[in-house]
């Protein structure tokens, strides 16, 4: 079995990997060879903490997965990073268990792939400027995803943290970013100066409210995947605003803001407009409305489509261990 740790997988697969990799696994979903079992959610309520069980197979390749993924936001206190995953391929043709990876940055860059692919086509084609609430985790790959789609001129960052938030700009800075980078006082500071916001966070009352919004603005909501947490104000979720999802059943079950405008009855699960899938395969999928929002709560077959993507490319370079 082969062993894929992260220096290897960081340095060698990178967004444009990973866009091109989901692209070709939601063509495979929605020609019927993707198989994903809804995911099981344990939580740690006392540490305000969950690990996630998500398994996967594409039948075309004969390939599958389950990714192990814990997320604990405590964890930068005792040295240790908020989400540490792992996945374990398994050949479909003869039971081999092909390779396990460090799932850690193959998450955050499936999420910024997953963002990449819906701002790519609902975002307006002259965006430039960009939002980001929350600057955790999983906020960098975000960047990197719209960056890969959108030439970018000013970015503007929002986190409680001051700290935070200018590390992340410095990262950025040195990550080759050259759009000019401002730090907010507030969310609707950032909010209300860009027309593509990104938001990952863990919040339970909106942090992208209504009134901070520009119109022609597309919004990526990432962060939150529990039913009482709340990211996008619900005043946003309306008949007349596209929705867009990565999992249709995933956020049925997960995306607590849009479960409770359904449960209050401002909105209804028929008025999604598309999922992923939908786009990737229909170009005729386009931006109709004025505010355009995309919800990701993840799905197994997207870790699939990066984890095999690294296997395909560099399992000359991975170690060789033995599980006898």
């Amino acid at each position: 079995m082969l062993l894929f740790d992260a220096a290897l997988i960081e340095q060698h697969y990178k967004m444009a990997d990973a866009i091109k990799d989901v692209k070709k696994t939601l063509v495979a979903k929605a020609n019927g060879k993707i198989q994903s079992p809804e995911r099981t959610v344990l939580d740690v309520e006392e540490r305000s903490a969950s690990s996630l069980y998500m398994p996967c197979a594409n039948m075309e390749s004969e390939i599958a997965s389950i990714k192990i993924v814990s997320i604990f936001p405590d964890n930068p206190q005792i040295g240790l990073p908020t989400t540490q995953g792992i996945i374990l391929l398994t050949s479909f043709s003869d039971g081999q268990h092909l390779a396990a990876l460090n799932a850690s940055y193959l998450t955050r860059l499936r999420t910024g792939a997953i963002s990449a692919v819906a701002t790519e086509r609902y975002a307006l084609p002259n965006a430039s400027t960009l939002a980001v609430i929350g600057t955790g985790a999983m906020a960098f790959e975000q960047v990197l995803g719209v960056a890969e789609v959108r030439d970018l001129t000013e970015i503007y960052l929002y986190n409680r943290s001051i700290e935070k938030t200018a590390n992340f700009k410095e990262k950025l800075e040195q990550e080759g970013i050259t759009a000019t980078i401002h730090i907010c006082e507030s969310a609707d500071e950032a909010t209300s100066q860009a027309l593509i916001i990104n938001c990952a966070t863990r919040s339970q009352t909106a942090v992208i409210r209504k009134e901070a919004i520009q119109k022609g603005a597309h919004i990526n909501g990432v962060g939150s995947y529990l039913p009482e947490m709340r990211e996008i104000d619900i005043d946003l979720i309306t008949k007349e605003h596209q929705v867009i999802v990565d999992d249709f059943s995933g956020v049925q079950h997960e995306a607590g803001e849009f479960m409770a405008a359904v449960a209050e009855g401002k909105w209804s699960w028929d008025d999604v407009y598309a999922t992923l899938e939908d786009t990737v395969v229909n170009p005729f999928l386009t931006r109709q409305s004025d505010i355009t929002l995309f919800k990701c709560v993840g799905a197994a077959y997207y870790d699939l489509a990066v984890a095999e993507g690294v296997y395909n490319k560099l399992k000359s370079k991975a170690q060789n261990i033995s599980l006898t």
